[in-house]
């Protein structure tokens, strides 16, 4: 549920295709996300999930899967 609603969110706000976004991927390089997009990413996540998800450590997520650790971490 976490993956897919990142998927979405994160395909949404960078404009590409969320069936291309995988768990290996990397933000910056990968997907070409800056800190701006990653934070709206997960504004969006929030939304989406109605959840809230702390956005103190952000900038040390890289990858995709580290993004989803972290939501379902904050959806405890």
């Amino acid at each position: 549920m976490e993956f897919e609603a990142l998927k979405k969110v994160t395909a949404a706000v960078l404009g590409m295709d969320p069936d291309v976004i995988e768990m290996d991927m990397t933000f910056l390089t990968d997907l070409g996300a800056d800190s701006l997009d990653l934070y709206q990413i997960f504004m969006g996540v929030e939304d989406e999930l109605g959840i809230h998800i702390p956005t103190e450590g952000l900038d040390r997520l890289k990858t995709v899967k580290d993004a989803v650790d972290w939501i379902e971490k904050a959806n405890i």
